[in-house]
């Protein structure tokens, strides 16, 4: 996958953001290059096409938005980083759950890198580390075009996702890098690397 442009964009809000990713995909043509995006939001639930309600247990003064990706409810806040894959899935050949391994590969590898043993799950998408939810991902294709992405749990206060069935599981419990090391991690070197990550997959 050639001409592809990895884009940093600091704290961004959720709604100019997913406004942005849309526009972008409806704006699209044949040439356009692929784009990576590497993001931190403020604390925001966002529901998914298929989210029901119950899965909302006590949101608070944390805003939920919906939106148009696959999957349920889920939590985005500051020392999380999300990607957003804006690509061209016809133009590569891939079809999307060709997307999703490719994901699941990038983080598990990165999550390997250090000394965090991460799998996959069939059925439930993302990556998990024991019974614990380390990383979240969601998707929306449209005209062959894809976007939304992953979100990688770095070093955040995990509160948040007790107000929620994360991914609709009850009781599903939730971790993050941090919480699995004995240092905290370096933020933007975790956000270089998954960068590196998925962007050498995407290239093969």
């Amino acid at each position: 996958m050639s001409n592809l442009v990895a884009r940093e964009l600091g704290l961004a809000d959720y709604a100019p953001t997913l406004e942005r990713m849309r526009a972008f995909t409806d704006a699209r043509g044949p040439d356009t290059p692929d784009e990576l995006w590497l993001l931190q939001h403020p604390p925001v639930f966002t529901q998914g096409q298929a989210g029901r309600a119950e899965h909302l247990l006590a949101p608070g003064e944390i805003p939920v938005v919906q939106v148009d990706r696959g999957g349920q409810v889920t939590y985005h806040g500051p020392g999380q980083w999300v990607l957003y894959l804006l690509l061209d899935l016809r133009r590569a050949g891939m079809g999307v759950r060709d997307l999703v391994d490719l994901i699941e590969d990038s983080l598990v590898a990165l999550l390997g890198g250090y000394g965090i043993e991460a799998a996959t799950r069939p059925g439930a998408p993302g990556v998990y580390v024991g019974e614990a939810k380390i990383a979240s991902l969601g998707l929306r294709v449209r005209r062959g075009c894809s976007y939304h992405g992953l979100a990688l749990n770095v070093d955040m206060d995990l509160e948040p996702f007790g107000r929620i069935n994360p991914c609709g599981y009850e009781g599903l419990a939730v971790t993050s890098i941090a919480e699995l090391l004995d240092v905290a991690p370096d933020m933007e070197e975790v956000g270089a690397r998954l960068l590196r990550a998925v962007r050498s997959r995407l290239e093969r």
